[in-house]
């Protein structure tokens, strides 16, 4: 299985990131080397699903996985109508935001072993999260790994048509020591990411709220790797357990 670990680890150790997350606000960064700065949407990632979330959310399909869920609004909203729905991200802090939402959420990166693996029904790849590891292909591959044949993919990319890869940093401007170490990441337009998903079917592509998302069913049969067991008990937050439903759906339950 592909391992991301630079990404995971940064992410996962970035302390101005949890601190923002915790405050509900930024100002907070991704800083690459040349000192650009990306500037990161903090107060609405913690804010309630808004208009343009809820209409992703009405044509997610069945069981679904969201990839780099943060604080976890997306997941609370599709909990509270009362969907199967799974958040991960390497983010100790935005798990725990993510449960206290009323979601159900692991600590662990895309690249690692997943519950359901194969089976999963949609996967989300919002706020920019298609640059998780900064090889798109690769996360694309993975996805694909995730869902059944024919699932789908909701990713939302950048506003502009850009296909950059860089080391960025996690970058708190009003703290002198609010930086970490680099990690690779991506940042990509439609047209960008329709060329990596040259396995998929394009189903559609929209843009609301000055955001643009995409589409696309996976095509090609993949067998799940013996990884896809559930997560031991000590991998799940607040004692939540992975499990399958007798439908063969996969579903977090406590």
């Amino acid at each position: 299985m592909s391992t991301a670990p630079a990404t995971a680890l940064a992410w996962a150790a970035a302390d101005p990131y949890a601190a923002a997350l915790r405050a509900g606000r930024g100002p907070l960064f991704l800083r690459r080397c040349d000192g650009w700065l990306l500037p990161l949407e903090v107060e609405r990632w913690c804010a309630r699903a808004d208009a343009v979330d809820r209409d992703v959310l009405d044509r997610c399909e069945g069981a679904v996985l969201d990839v780099g869920c943060g604080p976890g609004r997306l997941v609370a909203e599709l909990a509270a109508r009362g969907r199967v729905v799974l958040g991960i991200d390497v983010s100790e802090a935005a798990v725990d935001q993510t449960v206290r939402l009323g979601g159900q959420a692991l600590r662990r990166s895309v690249f690692e072993p997943l519950p359901g693996e194969g089976r999963w029904d949609t996967v989300l790849l919002m706020d920019g999260n298609i640059g998780i590891g900064g090889d798109p292909r690769a996360l694309l591959d993975r996805v694909a790994e995730l869902l059944r044949p024919g699932g789908l993919l909701i990713a939302e990319t950048a506003p502009v048509d850009i296909d950059e890869r860089a080391q960025v940093r996690v970058v708190d401007l009003t703290d002198p020591h609010g930086a970490d170490d680099p990690f690779p990441w991506a940042r990509l337009g439609t047209p960008a990411l329709l060329r990596y998903a040259r396995d998929w079917t394009r189903a559609g592509q929209w843009t609301a709220g000055g955001r643009c998302f995409t589409a696309l069913r996976s095509r090609s049969r993949r067998i799940p790797s013996s990884s896809a067991e559930p997560p031991k008990r000590t991998a799940v937050i607040s004692s939540q357990r992975a499990r399958n439903t007798s439908a063969g759906r996969p579903v977090a339950d406590r």
